[in-house]
């Protein structure tokens, strides 16, 4: 593996992590149980497991594969955020976090395979989204 791959894949890898960090700042602000350290380590974990899987074996191995590895891992992070969040009154919490959880998940994919303005764009889109206030009806 050349040096120049080597930094290109590096690049990816501290893209997602900054991308990650501005998603899970957010979350750490709001007060969620899911913030700063777990956002960065998603996007991260989610970006290692992309250029792993496109560069580290030779083109052997299906990268969507390893996609749709990382989106199930992710499902059940999401899964354990809600459960904790349920209520005795039968009120569903963290659903939002889970969203978040899973869409930095995206995020770091994006970033893994070099989609830097696509990755880029959706982690400002959703950092928007999160800052808009919630309505209560």
């Amino acid at each position: 593996m050349t040096v120049g791959l080597q930094l290109e894949i590096v690049l990816r890898l501290l893209v997602a992590a900054a991308l990650g960090a501005g998603v899970g700042y957010q979350r750490e602000r709001a007060g969620k149980p899911a913030g700063l350290r777990t956002h960065i380590l998603i996007a991260l974990g989610s970006a290692l497991f992309t250029v792993v899987s496109l560069f580290g074996f030779g083109g052997q191995v299906d990268p969507s594969r390893v996609a749709a590895g990382v989106v199930t891992g992710i499902g059940f992070l999401g899964a354990g955020v809600i459960f904790r969040g349920m209520r005795a009154d039968g009120r569903v919490m963290g659903l939002t976090t889970a969203a978040s959880i899973w869409v930095t998940a995206a995020i770091g994919l994006a970033a893994g395979v070099g989609m830097y303005l696509v990755a880029l764009i959706i982690a400002a889109l959703t950092v928007l989204v999160l800052i808009i206030p919630k309505v209560r009806g």
